[in-house]
């Protein structure tokens, strides 16, 4: 059987990142990304995340899902309040990578938010294709590679 015909044996449900203020971050990812909420939960002392995400038994956590119209619930917000988060260690451990249509736009509000922009650098994909890419961090020290392909090999 051809490796296009075999059942996939790992789906990729959700990216998650912690953020300290749910509706702050909202102003980034959906705001100036172009995410849409899905749907928000409160705090659950019962929470699995309380467990897998280390979180200290006095904090709160809430939950935000995002999504777009062709992708939906791929990324979610945990947010931990109550207790003072400690800064991301460099290097960081971890991205989202996100294609944008228009990365100008990006840029620009997430500027205007007064977040991190890093310096543009070109894009080479493995398959020579060419593009943009900008790293932006959000409110709470989370990275987020932007990017635009400009050009594909002929």
């Amino acid at each position: 059987m051809s490796d296009q015909h075999r059942e996939t044996s790992v789906r990729l449900q959700r990216a998650n990142v912690v953020v300290s203020n749910i509706d702050r971050s909202l102003r980034f990812y959906c705001d100036v990304l172009g995410f849409q909420e899905a749907f928000r939960h409160g705090h659950n002392p019962q929470s699995y995340s309380l467990t897998v995400f280390d979180i200290p038994p006095d904090a709160r956590i809430g939950f935000c899902v995002l999504g777009t119209i062709q992708q939906p619930r791929i990324l979610a917000l945990t947010e931990i309040s109550g207790v003072e988060l400690p800064s991301v260690p460099a290097p960081r451990r971890g991205a989202i990578v996100l294609e944008v249509r228009d990365p100008d736009a990006v840029i620009s509000g997430a500027r205007a938010l007064g977040l991190t922009v890093h310096d543009e650098a070109e894009l080479v994909t493995n398959d020579g294709r060419r593009g943009r890419e900008v790293g932006i961090v959000d409110f709470d020290g989370n990275l987020v590679v932007i990017y635009q392909i400009t050009a594909h090999p002929e």
